[in-house]
């Protein structure tokens, strides 16, 4: 329905929508049965215009509602109800205040020419966006976003609501919404969508993973290198571009319906969220939200000049999370897609950030980061830290909280020298597969604290990861500066695309290796999407501006690595099936009722680890089952050459895995196991072998 359908009681001459004073809270546009709220927060406004739009294409508004300060604002909010007017409808602000020389260099950037977007606004139309008109001087009424008066009460949930998984029980896979079904081969009606997400729910359950972790979906500007989504236009908002009918308010139900059809398999959502900085960049622009509604309070600005931002995101600008305004913008809108939208968790984008106060001062107690942790409608939901930022600050092992999970960025560096064969690691990777004790134990937190991962979509493929000893970046368009330059990857003997059979045989077993080590591990494993059918990104490692086949999911390599698709799902499956590797405890050698340790650390000889080798480059592991399951032996072997790893006389063994085996032997079905008829186990160069005890076996 339009507002021009909504007119008709109207009139002629009168206006469109009777303006009454309206309510201070919430913030954004509410709607109820007899008309919408609209609250906005500035501090230092010193007027605002409300602009309904008949159509999210109309150049000019059908209405503009002049907000009064004395009957329109309470303290710094200020607010109007429009009577009579219904959702779906769209909307706009013009604001007022100091502008000038002299208005800059007290950190102001009002300019009343500029028409702005609500911080709460539930949806954008982008159809007369022009963001360069955003960054220069005159009115951008023709070319401003349009934000989308969504009711959202109607909804039918079906009883749906969140699944409050355990962590522990947690596989995460990261994906992309837009670059998972635009492949031509992904064989879905509406390619790039949250529709199409549901259509490839039957690859995810026969993948095995529990919940995917979705690249930012809050609505950013694709129109400028923004592949990935990493400069958020709209916090409450479903990115516009991922809906199928956006222009008729459709953003909120689209969304729903992914989330309540994931549900319905059993797989979590988990949202990537970007509170750290904005879209509206540095000094230069585009001004469209918050900047032109109160920049001061919003933004860290420099001291010595602020006329310009402090940048600790490395994107232009810094939101100032720990303001009370931004900090209340920040919670609002996390309970919002819990309690509105069903999400079961969030990911923040250099959540180090999140720690910083005053003069970008990193803080022992920062209030935001604690807010989140002790919110009531927060209280189940996941929430994951990449605890780092572009200003140098690194917290992983020491982001505050309790129950934040962290992006184990120790986990991937170890894991990935290891396996290319760096020597002297083999304490340092058994603190990883233990659950990174070393990190975690002594601040009380536990191995669901540690989101294990190798890849994620900022780096390398894995499949580039053992392809590539440098990055190829040059379709960037950066001369191939951009992008991190120590990978530590090795290409297995050739640089990129081969046709060397021996080469391509090591690469693949590189890739089983890893994922035999994320999923043995102890904490909470998650997978990039692709790498468990060899996608390339041909190189490049910093894939951020490529909405193309150089990013997209290649749905041609689900079906060309077939054997590598069946090994990761089995190895999902194994994980599922054995308790002891999803324990949230750290190992800690003692026994168990069956007087058994709880994990035995051998080298190639039983019991003697080699932890202080400087040339060490193999060690194996014996895992005690837990109720009734069966021991795990692991042997892991990183040197150049085959060695010979002692097993436990007397006790017998079926091989699992070994990753030098072609498929289908790479992974055995269950009960398909080879019995181990040898007093040890030769395990070839750069590769892992699973063995599980024979049942009725004891140590």
């Amino acid at each position: 329905m339009s507002v021009s359908q909504l007119r008709r009681p109207y009139a002629a001459g009168e206006a469109l929508f009777h303006p009454e004073p309206g309510r201070s809270h919430p913030l954004g546009a509410t709607p109820d049965d007899d008309g919408v709220n609209y609250a906005f927060f500035s501090e230092h406004a010193t007027g605002i215009e409300l602009l309904v739009f008949d159509q999210p294409g109309d150049a000019e508004p059908v209405q503009t509602v002049t907000l009064d300060p004395d009957r329109n604002r309470s303290f710094a909010v200020w607010h109007v109800y429009l009577r009579g007017q219904r959702a779906p409808s769209f909307y706009a602000l013009r604001v007022f205040g100091p502008e000038g020389d002299g208005a800059r260099e007290l950190g102001m950037r009002f300019d009343s020419g500029k028409v702005l977007a609500d911080p709460y606004a539930r949806g954008l139309d982008r159809g007369r966006w022009d963001r360069e008109a955003a960054c220069g001087p005159g009115d951008t009424t023709a070319t401003s976003l349009r934000c989308a008066v969504i009711d959202e009460r109607y909804y039918d949930w079906q009883g749906d609501r969140p699944l409050n998984r355990p962590m522990s029980e947690m596989v995460i896979y990261e994906l992309h919404v837009g670059g998972f079904t635009r492949s031509p081969g992904s064989g879905v009606a509406r390619p790039g969508t949250f529709a199409a997400i549901i259509d490839k729910i039957p690859y995810l359950t026969a993948l095995g993973v529990t919940a995917v972790e979705l690249l930012p979906v809050c609505d950013f500007d694709a129109t400028v290198n923004n592949y990935w989504g990493y400069s958020t236009a709209a916090f409450f908002a479903p990115h516009a571009d991922y809906c199928v009918e956006p222009q008729a308010g459709r953003h909120v139900a689209e969304f729903r319906d992914m989330v309540k059809a994931l549900h319905q398999a059993g797989i979590e959502v988990i949202l990537d969220v970007v509170f750290n900085h904005t879209d509206e960049g540095n000094h230069l622009g585009p001004l469209f939200c918050w900047a032109g509604l109160d920049n001061a309070n919003y933004y860290y600005l420099h001291q010595a000049d602020r006329r310009y931002y402090d940048d600790y995101s490395g994107c232009g600008n810094t939101l100032m999370a720990n303001h009370p305004i931004v900090t209340k913008m920040i919670v609002e809108c996390l309970e919002y897609w819990v309690r509105e939208m069903h999400v079961d968790g969030f990911r923040f984008d250099e959540a180090a950030v999140l720690t910083r106060g005053p003069g970008g001062a990193v803080l022992d107690e920062p209030p935001v980061v604690w807010q989140i942790e002790l919110s009531d409608t927060l209280a189940n939901t996941k929430i994951i830290a990449e605890a780092w930022d572009a200003a140098g600050a690194y917290e992983v092992g020491s982001y505050p909280g309790y129950r934040w999970a962290e992006w184990n960025g120790r986990f991937r560096d170890t894991v990935r020298r290891f396996v290319r064969g760096e020597p002297g690691l083999i304490g340092e990777m058994a603190d990883r597969l233990g659950g990174s004790a070393d990190l975690y134990q002594a601040r009380g937190h536990r191995p669901v604290n540690s989101v294990n991962f190798i890849t994620c979509h900022d780096g390398f493929t894995l499949a580039d990861l053992v392809a590539y000893d440098r990055k190829h970046n040059e379709a960037n368009g950066e001369d191939n500066r951009d992008g991190n330059d120590d990978n530590m990857s090795w290409n297995c003997g050739a640089e990129g695309p081969t046709d060397d059979p021996g080469v391509l045989a090591l690469r693949t077993r590189q890739i089983k290796n890893f994922a035999v080590l994320l999923l043995l591990s102890r904490g909470v494993p998650m997978i990039t999407a692709g790498d468990e059918v060899a996608r390339t990104q041909q190189g490049n490692n910093n894939a951020y501006c490529q909405d193309n086949p150089i990013s997209w999911f290649d749905w041609t390599a689900a079906e060309q690595n077939h054997g590598l698709l069946r090994f990761w799902s089995r190895l999902i499956a194994l994980r599922r099936r054995h308790a002891t590797l999803r324990h949230d405890g750290f190992y800690t050698g003692l026994p168990d009722d069956r007087g058994v340790p709880d994990i035995r650390w051998h080298g190639t000889r039983l019991d003697r680890p080699d932890w202080q080798d400087p040339q060490g480059r193999a060690f194996a592991c014996t895992i005690a089952g837990l109720g009734g399951e069966p021991d795990l032996h692991l042997m892991m072997n990183m040197h150049t050459e085959a060695l010979h790893f002692d097993l436990d006389p007397g006790r017998r063994w079926a091989r699992v895995v070994d990753t030098a085996l072609a498929a289908p032997a790479d992974i055995a079905d269950i009960g398909a196991e080879q019995p181990v008829t040898t007093a040890g186990y030769l395990v070839t160069a750069h590769s892992i072998v699973l063995l599980r005890a024979l049942s009725g076996e004891t140590p």
